[in-house]
């Protein structure tokens, strides 16, 4: 169902590929704003152009390269990223609809979140580390559109070991604690050795590191 009345927060579909509205700004023709989940870049489109979709437990996606699965049988531990899918802030919170969080703290009523927000157990599903075998993949509206190599023998998206996402030729990264570094490209890929612009050379794993690395884009991608 396409919509028409599009609110911050909505998880909707844009391109084929599961987004998340972070403005909506009706004054202007382009008026959605939107971040793309598996790779946190921002998009404008228009309310014609997206169709929402309601998260759910045991739903998977890949939010900044890594996959996560939506479990709703235990309760979050600090450093857990947990989805804010049924809120209800108190007058000194500051959370709404589908926000991503960090859990700090947790008591027997709720978590504490690096934000600062307090959340009760029952207004988040927790994001669980990789794709669970049983779970309902939502990384694309439409999985035939996507390539063939990238399903397995069921039509389930694939994952690797790590649960991250690899780096391909042409992807621009930045380095997060240097001043001197603007932007790289992923110019060679040789086994899980990375070879950026600039002579840089690193492990797959190193650049999937988000706390050194940021993924950019890649001006390849239609």
């Amino acid at each position: 169902m396409k919509l028409y009345q599009v609110r911050k927060g909505q998880f909707v579909y844009y391109n084929n590929e599961l987004h998340k509205v972070y403005g909506v700004k009706p004054m202007y023709k382009l008026s959605v704003h939107l971040i793309k989940l598996r790779d946190l870049t921002q998009h404008i489109t228009n309310a014609a152009s997206v169709e929402r979709y309601i998260p759910r437990e045991n739903d998977s996606f890949i939010f900044e390269h890594k996959i996560y699965t939506l479990k709703n049988n235990r309760k979050a531990e600090a450093g857990d990223f947990i989805l804010i899918n049924n809120p209800a802030p108190d007058t000194l919170d500051h959370y709404s609809l589908n926000e991503i969080e960090v859990v700090e703290t947790v008591d027997n009523k709720g978590v504490i979140t690096s934000d600062l927000n307090g959340i009760r157990h029952n207004e988040y599903l927790l994001m669980a580390p990789g794709r669970a075998p049983d779970s309902h993949p939502i990384d694309y509206q439409e999985v035939a559109n996507i390539e063939v190599e990238d399903l397995d023998d069921k039509g389930r998206l694939i994952n690797n070991p790590s649960g991250e996402l690899s780096s391909k030729l042409g992807d621009i990264y930045k380095k997060k604690d240097s001043e001197f570094l603007v932007e790289v490209m992923v110019v060679a890929i040789k086994g899980q050795t990375i070879f950026l612009g600039g002579g840089l050379e690193l492990s797959q794993e190193e650049l999937m590191d988000t706390d050194k690395w940021e993924f950019q884009y890649n001006p390849f991608d239609k």
